[in-house]
């Protein structure tokens, strides 16, 4: 199982998301370009002590992360609050990767059409969203739940 996100626009989301990764020793996958310079300076800062934990690989656009060979074999599940299946009636693989659209504009229709599945978590009827890294750890979670990924630690 991976988790992806895609052209993040937040640094410090991002830092939580490589937080969140290497605590759970979950590969991660970061789609540009970002909506900020991703220079190597500015991943270690946003890594913080974590960076050397995390197995982070930067992807130059959708078409390289979907080519990458560590994609090959399974299916990319979109994280969307408008997304087909609730994530807990969602039977999630271990190869499955998780993806994450941008925190200020959401995800394309290029993201939709590359995803084979897509799944929202049950919110009250007038809030309009989590935090993307929130959002993606609570999926996460059910994900390895699921797949007995907890059981490894």
């Amino acid at each position: 199982m991976r988790l992806a996100l895609y052209q993040p626009d937040i640094p410090q989301n991002l830092g939580a998301a490589i937080r969140l990764s290497a605590c759970l020793r979950m590969p991660l996958d970061i789609i540009e370009p970002c909506g900020f310079p991703l220079t190597d300076r500015a991943l270690k800062r946003a890594a913080l002590d974590y960076g050397a934990l995390a197995n982070v690989s930067r992807h130059a656009s959708l078409t390289a992360f979907c080519a990458a060979p560590e994609r090959q074999g399974g299916r990319l599940v979109l994280v969307e609050t408008d997304g087909a299946a609730s994530f807990q009636d969602f039977q999630f693989s271990t190869g499955d990767t998780l993806i994450l659209g941008r925190e200020s504009a959401g995800s394309p229709g290029d993201l939709y059409a590359a995803a084979q599945a897509s799944v929202r978590i049950p919110m009250a009827a007038d809030a309009r969203s989590l935090n993307v890294i929130v959002a993606g750890a609570i999926v996460l979670g059910e994900a390895m739940r699921q797949t007995g990924a907890w059981e490894k630690f």
